[in-house]
């Protein structure tokens, strides 16, 4: 099956302002940037699938309400996902978006030139009453591909005729003429509102992977509950995404898997999933060329010759082609750990309590970490279990652009671990901290507090190397952290051009590139922090628990 399509059990595209809806955006509306920018939707109509999609979001039940407060709808890369939110956002700011009640025949709806007679049992349509749309974006800085095709629509398209002044359409923010507001959003901003929205826009969910994100997806969603007559409803789209980093696209997938198991559960989530053919020889690219158009569907237009030159590029990673392309979930090669098997090693007592490491125990500590710009960890692994834990994380905020490091808030951490616990070891990237790694070794020992760089390529290698075996074999364990957790699966594999004694392939751990907020600070710690413990291990010190040693006191 190439394509999912899940609808409630009364769905019936008759009932449904979709009808409206298309010939209102076919009227107003311009395609957005690309091939086809400011092109009238008028002169090249929508495909099929997406006028359908259309018919679908808008359906209503038997009461005339809306039958979905979701949708989800996932296709391959290039296939006009954000452009049709656009259409959505724009019909849900201006046009006859609501039902109305139903036509006896002959009721006409005119605005702006737009002329719509009703037939007898059609759905009647009203705009909603102050419209609160929120078009979200995955990063400080940016307003996303929805918002600035709205932009565009109401700068250059018939729409722009609604303004008395072109001034209430900005780059942050529209001030509609009968009151209302489109706004691009980040997690920052998302929460401040009240819940307020009538409509929402979660664009490329397969990204929404930090905890900040999926905090504001949640959050965004429970707000929209509080507008009762506006019946508000989000749109989210995605190409596929990766396996295992519990991305908001990974959950809405399955969510539709779940209801598709379950009818008796309420099907108020519209889900619609396209994607090639699995059983596919990759190395025929006739066979390659076929299950991407079935996996396109009816977007003919996309440039499937140079799809297929993307996939042979040996530049690329072929899993996320499958992706990007093909609209398959996948695990990317180059992650370096299995986020799906750590998430399998929280530990638990017996009672199913959370386990936590006795005070005085042995343990060895890992610190990693940045002063301005990413983030600081000191990652601690009890000798005796293997089990490991973030003593801190420090992060700039979200939604803050200058920010350094409180060093007494580290210091104050550093003490605390060694009055609580009985170091053994602790091991420290010192770029960033080298006069507080000095100043940590006097007051503990420098045969305790031992600088460890991981820019030394080879020894690194080896360190993750230990860290990714123990973690596939289950030999570590931990907490749970949803910050430790995220940096474990936002680690990427950097290839090295040496090998070791076997000839096998060493490589280290990096960002996916350098300016991601995706950090991975804690995940280098609590490599660091494993390299401690075998070290500990190696030198045949007792891990029986005793009590703290102070001879740095």
């Amino acid at each position: 099956m190439t394509r999912e399509l899940l609808r409630a059990p009364n769905h019936d595209r008759r009932r449904s302002l979709g009808r409206l809806a298309y010939r209102w955006m076919h009227h107003f509306l311009l395609h957005g940037p690309g091939d086809v920018q400011d092109v009238s939707l008028f002169e090249l109509p929508l495909s099929d699938e997406l006028s359908g999609l259309v018919l679908d979001c808008y359906a209503l039940d038997p009461d005339g309400r809306r039958l979905y407060d979701s949708a989800f709808f996932s296709r391959p890369k290039g296939t006009d996902k954000s452009g049709q939110g656009a259409r959505f956002g724009l019909f849900e700011a201006f046009g006859p978006c609501r039902f109305a009640g139903w036509a006896e025949g002959g009721e006409v709806y005119e605005w702006m030139g737009f002329r719509h007679v009703f037939k007898r049992g059609e759905p009647l349509g009203r705009p909603v009453t102050y419209p609160f749309l929120r078009c979200m974006a995955t990063e400080e800085g940016q307003t996303g591909n929805v918002y600035d095709n709205i932009y565009r629509n109401l700068r250059e398209g018939p729409l722009r005729e609604a303004f008395d002044h072109l001034d209430n359409v900005g780059l942050t923010r529209v001030y509609l003429p009968q009151g209302g507001e489109i706004r691009p959003s980040t997690a920052s901003a998302a929460g401040k509102d009240g819940g307020k929205e009538t409509w929402v826009d979660f664009d490329e969910t397969h990204l929404y992977v930090l905890p900040e994100l999926r905090r504001m997806y949640a959050t965004v969603r429970r707000n929209m509950a509080k507008r009762k007559d506006a019946e508000p409803w989000s749109f989210e789209t995605s190409t596929m995404y990766e396996l295992g980093r519990d991305s908001i696209a990974e959950r809405s997938h399955a969510l539709g898997k779940r209801l598709y198991a379950d009818p008796s559960l309420p099907r108020r989530f519209l889900f619609d999933h396209r994607e090639a053919p699995h059983d596919v020889d990759l190395t025929d690219d006739a066979a390659v060329l076929a299950a991407l158009r079935e996996g396109y569907g009816d977007a003919s237009y996309a440039p499937f010759d140079r799809i297929l030159s993307e996939i042979r590029d040996p530049r690329n990673d072929l899993a996320d082609s499958l992706r990007y392309f093909f609209n398959q979930a996948s695990a990317a090669a180059s992650r370096a750990f299995s986020l799906t098997r750590w998430l399998e090693l929280v530990r638990l007592n017996e009672d199913g309590t959370p386990y936590r490491v006795a005070k005085g125990a042995l343990i060895v500590l890992g610190f990693d970490g940045a002063r301005h710009r990413d983030s600081t960890a000191l990652i601690g692994t009890e000798v005796a279990t293997g089990f490991q834990w973030p003593l801190g994380i420090w992060e700039r905020p979200a939604n803050v652009d200058e920010w350094s490091i409180d060093e007494a808030a580290v210091d104050a951490v550093v003490a605390e671990a060694f009055s609580t616990f009985n170091v053994w070891r602790m091991y420290a990237d010192p770029p960033y901290w080298e006069s507080a790694i000095a100043r940590w070794a006097g007051r503990y020992g420098d045969k305790v507090v031992v600088e460890w760089p991981t820019n030394r390529l080879r020894q690194m290698a080896f360190c993750v190397r230990a860290y990714v075996g123990a973690v596939q074999e289950g030999d570590v364990s931990h907490d749970g952290d949803e910050r430790f957790a995220a940096a474990i699966g936002n680690a990427v594999r950097q290839p090295l051009n040496f090998h070791d004694d076997e000839g096998k392939p060493l490589y280290v751990i990096r960002k996916e590139r350098t300016d991601s907020p995706l950090k991975i600070d804690p995940a280098v710690a609590g490599a660091l922090s494993w390299e401690a413990r075998n070290d500990c291990l190696t030198a045949g010190v007792a891990t029986d628990t005793g009590p703290p040693r102070l001879r740095w006191l």
